[in-house]
C-alpha cells in the first residue's frame, strides 16, 4: 500500500551533519503528519522531531536548535537535517507518516537508517 523509505544516514565525525531524507509512496491522498524517531541500544526509542499537514513543526529538547525538519509535499519526501552531532545522537533513525484517507488514519514505518557519531 505506502512503502517508506529512509536515507541518508552514515558515518560522520562529532560537529558534522548529516541530513536524512524520508520518502513515502504508494497510495497516498494526504499526509497528515510525519514523525523522526531514533532508537539507540538500551535506550526507548525516541521522538526527535515532526512536521504536520500544515507545516508545523515539533522538537525534542534534546535537538532543538540542531536538527531541522522539512519537507517537499509535491515529492510526499521530508529531510531531517542534523547540525553539530555528537555521539549521542548515534542510532538508528526511523521515519513515520500518518496517511488521511479520509475515513481513517494509518500509519506506515520505514525501516530506518543507522547514523553513528564518532567522537
Amino acid at each position: 500500500q505506502v512503502q517508506v523509505v529512509e536515507s541518508g544516514g552514515g558515518l560522520v565525525q562529532a560537529g558534522g551533519s548529516l541530513t536524512l531524507s524520508c520518502t513515502a509512496s504508494g497510495k497516498i491522498p494526504a499526509i497528515t503528519v510525519t514523525d523522526w524517531y531514533r532508537q539507540t541500544p538500551g535506550k526507548e526509542r525516541e521522538s526527535v522531531a515532526g512536521i504536520t499537514g500544515g507545516g508545523s513543526k515539533y522538537y525534542s529538547d534534546s535537538v532543538k536548535g540542531r536538527f531541522t525538519i522539512s519537507r517537499d509535499k509535491a515529492k510526499n519526501t521530508a529531510y531531517l537535517t542534523m547540525n553539530r552531532l555528537s555521539p549521542e545522537d548515534s542510532g538508528v533513525y526511523y521515519c513515520g507518516v500518518v496517511v488521511d484517507y479520509e475515513t481513517r488514519l494509518d500509519p506506515f514505518w520505514g525501516q530506518g537508517t543507522q547514523v553513528t557519531v564518532s567522537s
